[in-house]
């Protein structure tokens, strides 16, 4: 009897934190948006301002840290719960009803998560890294690096469907999490349901709004 219990603590202790996690990142994704969408203001300068002061400000280099320690947690949990789900479901089930118990966005949260996190290392690359340590030549500021950026067509569709596999994680993850603390109520669950849904499609719809909006401008 203590064996199962054990396991049942771990599982949830791990849904707690994949949820405690998920909405640090929700309102991290929150935050980056509202400094992106500064690039499609006539003034260049009002994103060159909010960059410098995220790169500069000491409260936010400190965050820099649990932010990355948060993707990693939430990967880490993602996985090992993606893993245990596995191992305790029956073959026959899986084979026969994955579909019919689950949405495309569920069944496919460990790989829409692992993609999301092949872009982030290639947009850690391309834009903290070169910010804060590399050589910006030969933009003159970071909102010419963005641009300049985004003029390349394959790094916009690239961009884009990073994002659009974000809208599809998140589709399932926002109410995921509300579950995973146990805020369920049928007065309040479906707006959470529908509040998810939207922040599901207008946040990454944001971030390739600006992909996009650059790279019409390149041409």
């Amino acid at each position: 009897m203590s064996a199962p219990t054990g396991i049942v603590k771990t599982s949830i202790a791990r849904k707690f934190v994949m949820a405690f996690t998920g909405f640090f990142l929700i309102v991290f994704l929150l935050t980056h948006l509202s400094i992106n969408l500064l690039t499609l203001s006539s003034d260049p300068e009002a994103f060159n301002e909010a960059s410098h002061f995220m790169a500069t400000n000491p409260l936010i280099q400190v965050m820099q840290y649990v932010l990355a320690a948060g993707f990693l947690i939430h990967i880490i949990m993602g996985i090992k719960l993606t893993k245990q789900n596995s191992d305790a479901r029956p073959v026959k089930y899986v084979k026969n009803n994955a579909a019919a118990n689950s949405g495309f966005a569920s069944r496919s949260m460990i790989v829409t998560g692992l993609l999301v996190l092949v872009f982030i290392v290639l947009h850690l690359k391309d834009y903290f890294w070169v910010l804060k340590f590399g050589d910006m030549t030969p933009y003159s500021s970071d909102y010419d690096l963005v641009v300049g950026l985004f003029s390349s067509p394959l790094y916009t569709v690239i961009y884009v469907a990073a994002f659009v596999l974000l809208g599809i994680h998140l589709s399932h993850g926002f109410q995921s999490a509300f579950q995973s603390l146990g805020a369920n109520h049928p007065q309040y669950t479906p707006f959470v349901k529908g509040f998810g849904t939207w922040y599901s499609i207008l946040v990454p719809a944001g971030f390739a709004l600006v992909a996009v909006w650059h790279f019409v401008q390149s041409l």
